[in-house]
């Protein structure tokens, strides 16, 4: 059981998502997360207002299913594949979280300050989701997908414009953690 519980080494994950990749580019499928979000749209009807979402989402039912896998698979391990919540973050970090407010940081893997739902219902926490929300879907939509898209299909096709979305990525996560996060849990 010992070895269940640990991540797979990248020696043996790195070749593994190479092979999905390269078949999924053998056989003309895109990968990534955001696309769901247009198949969705196009089932629930959105293309009788925007003709972005007229296509035939049927095509993209393999996608869904990759997004099913990734829920369901999220909550097993979280169920049954997580031998503690307890996360070791390095004691420097610790304080500086402190310091903006996240006070139990490594105890649990996702803390009570920003993911509880008592923090979630309230209206800072409605702003905050709601705003992350439209920024992540807009910036996916703008940057022609989402990060995994870019990260992994589209850096292994060594495309440049995944190349520089990636670095975007990178560049928007620093400014995140370092500027505006202290700052948006200070209020």
């Amino acid at each position: 059981m010992e070895f269940i519980l640990q991540p797979w080494a990248w020696y043996v994950a790195g070749p593994i998502i190479a092979l999905c990749m390269y078949l999924m580019y053998f056989f003309g499928e895109k990968f990534g997360v955001s696309s769901n979000l247009e198949t969705v749209c196009s089932m629930g009807g959105a293309g009788k207002f925007v003709d972005f979402f007229k296509f035939d989402w049927k095509k993209n039912k393999w996608n869904l299913v990759f997004v099913i896998g990734l829920i369901v698979g999220g909550f097993i391990a979280d169920q049954w594949l997580t031998p503690e919540q307890a996360v070791a973050i390095n004691p420097e970090t610790v304080k500086d979280l402190a310091e903006i407010g996240i006070y139990n940081a490594g105890a649990e893997y996702l803390p009570d300050e920003i993911y509880s739902i008592e923090s979630m219902l309230t209206v800072k926490g409605f702003l905050i989701l709601l705003v992350a929300g439209i920024l992540v879907g807009f910036g996916s939509r703008y940057a022609g997908g989402c990060t995994s898209g870019h990260g992994i299909v589209g850096l292994s096709s060594l495309s440049l414009e995944s190349f520089i979305a990636v670095g975007g990525f990178f560049i928007g996560g620093l400014i995140m953690t370092w500027f505006l996060l202290p700052y948006i849990l200070s209020f």
